[in-house]
């Protein structure tokens, strides 16, 4: 994947929902989702498709968090739906390891902040609660479990250490 644009697209976007920005990262978001699509998944090598798939659950999900603070439940919802019933469809693992790659970059928490906020103090409608409430269960489940796995350690974790796990690992 030469083509770095979904990458940075989703980078942005994430500085920009760190910054409040949420029309921006909806922007950055979509434009890195449109990116995407453009790659054909039956001729990728596994690991190229692991990246692609990386970029786009991260994405979603900073596009999720991004609605839900503009107050547009509704395509909140629709991502929320994608990442679940593709992430979790898959049974492979893939969507729980690119949780804790967030968590472990210190990207998790922000989104979870927003879920966490959103479930608390809006009235949603029911399918809508239902289907966040599933993805903030599972951002939640992952912040444990990686607090656990590392107990209190994580300042203290090394960037070539992170090398051996799949989405840290850089494209050739």
């Amino acid at each position: 994947m030469a083509d770095r644009r979904p990458e940075k697209a989703c980078e942005q976007a994430c500085e920009c929902l760190k910054q409040q920005d949420y029309e921006v990262a909806v922007k950055h978001c979509t434009e890195a989702l449109l990116s995407l699509s453009q790659y054909p998944p039956a001729h990728l090598p596994e690991p190229c498709q692991a990246e692609l798939d990386r970029i786009k659950i991260e994405t979603l999900l900073y596009r999720i968090a991004s609605f839900l603070q503009l107050k547009k439940y509704g395509q909140a919802d629709e991502d929320c739906r994608h990442v679940l019933g593709e992430g979790l469809a898959k049974g492979d693992g893939s969507l729980r390891a690119v949780l804790c790659c967030m968590h472990l970059k210190g990207k998790l928490q922000i989104v979870s902040n927003v879920l966490s906020k959103s479930l608390m103090g809006e009235s949603l409608n029911g399918m809508v609660t239902k289907d966040l409430t599933r993805l903030k269960t599972l951002l939640a489940e992952t912040e444990v479990m990686m607090r656990i796995l590392l107990g209190n350690n994580e300042q203290d974790l090394k960037l070539p250490m992170l090398t051996s796990i799949p989405c840290f690992q850089p494209l050739l």
